[in-house]
């Protein structure tokens, strides 16, 4: 059950990027010929199709992929070009990047409502209560001990633990720790003090903190108002870009080593999971995926999004398009790329699993 949730996440989520091709290109008069879920791979002929208006949906059993095919654009079959007025060729160069961003911009889109979704049936944070307390920290000294909820620093109100590193960082001087400890209030005044600490990435940073650490429960956020769903939403998709952004950024810096990357065997046993602790943790992650197939179809790599956009910039820059021979060749090498990050990143998945 829970892979066949994971292959209907993928599948929409896939769908939902596609759907934003297919906007664009009928908004600027661009015929789609097929809409297809699934990859022409190894089976080349779809097992399902309908044909609606000018387009054909189809379905394709190579799952986890789909595709918009617009009169004119073909990678690898260039005499299918065509210069009609309903052709993507046809178009000018920035229109032609507009449909290509309509997809990565469906799936950050798609994150937000998710984000957006889960605001409304209660979304969860890590609970500002103390787990634990470092050896000789500010906190101890404090006199902060485990069970400690922490509700205000410096009057500014603490709803969740993200939020005490937030304000810490920020501060300058002492702060005023307020802290309800069973039914009572009391204020203590802590000087913190600069350590070493992780990031996600496993960097190591000199970072501000008081040493307290969290009891890993977690608190339903009060979100009362439209301004404050939209906001927290808002908040959430940028921090989602911000993840896979700085993940992408710190790959090519050699931080995160390639032996860590992840692929569609990864993506399905973690949908799996998620799947079974909850629906607003399976939102949650496909909101997080979803963003990650925006930005990197955005990367200039001639067979996704962002190589396309790439030659189209070319063409505004330079008044002409690549040549044919150039646009075919980077496609091909862009193709064999991918596929040979889709055959590492199952080995890494599959090593992974073997190694419990």
């Amino acid at each position: 059950m829970g892979i066949l949730t994971s292959i209907l996440v993928l599948s929409a989520l896939i769908i939902f990027h596609e759907w934003g091709h297919f906007l664009a290109a009928r908004y600027f008069g661009v015929k789609v010929e097929e809409f297809g879920l699934g990859m022409p791979i190894l089976i080349t002929k779809p097992i399902a199709k309908k044909k609606w208006g000018d387009t054909t949906y189809s379905f394709y059993p190579m799952l986890l992929g789909g595709f918009v095919r617009m009169k004119g654009q073909d990678d690898f079959d260039l005499s299918k070009k065509s210069d009609d007025p309903d052709s993507y060729m046809s178009k000018k160069p920035w229109q032609k990047i507009v449909i290509l961003l309509a997809g990565p911009f469906a799936n950050i889109l798609l994150a937000f409502l998710l984000y957006v979704w889960i605001a409304l049936i209660g979304a969860e944070a890590m609970a500002p209560v103390v787990g634990a307390t470092s050896e000789n920290s500010p906190a101890q000294k404090a006199g902060i001990i485990k069970s400690d909820k922490i509700v205000a620093i410096n009057n500014k109100p603490v709803t969740k633990w993200d939020d005490i590193g937030k304000i810490i960082t920020s501060s300058q001087g002492s702060l005023l720790v307020t802290i309800k400890r069973g039914n009572e209030l009391k204020n203590l005044t802590i000087v913190p003090y600069i350590s070493e600490a992780k990031t996600i990435f496993a960097e190591t940073i000199q970072k501000k903190m008081i040493g307290i650490a969290p009891t890993g429960e977690f608190v339903k956020l009060q979100l009362n108002s439209p301004s404050e769903v939209l906001k927290y939403a808002w908040d959430q998709t940028i921090w989602a870009t911000g993840i896979i952004v700085r993940s992408l950024q710190k790959l090519i810096e050699g931080i995160i080593p390639a032996d860590q990357m992840g692929g569609i065997v990864s993506i399905v046993q973690v949908t799996s999971q998620a799947s079974a602790i909850g629906i607003t943790t399976l939102f949650a992650l496909a909101a997080l995926i979803s963003v990650n197939l925006g930005v990197l179809n955005l990367l200039p790599i001639p067979a996704l999004d962002g190589g396309h956009i790439m030659f189209n910039l070319y063409e505004m820059v330079f008044k002409r398009a690549p040549s044919e021979r150039v646009f075919y060749n980077l496609t091909v090498a862009g193709w064999v790329l991918l596929l040979s990050l889709m055959v590492f990143t199952t080995y890494n998945d599959i090593a992974r699993i073997m190694g419990g």
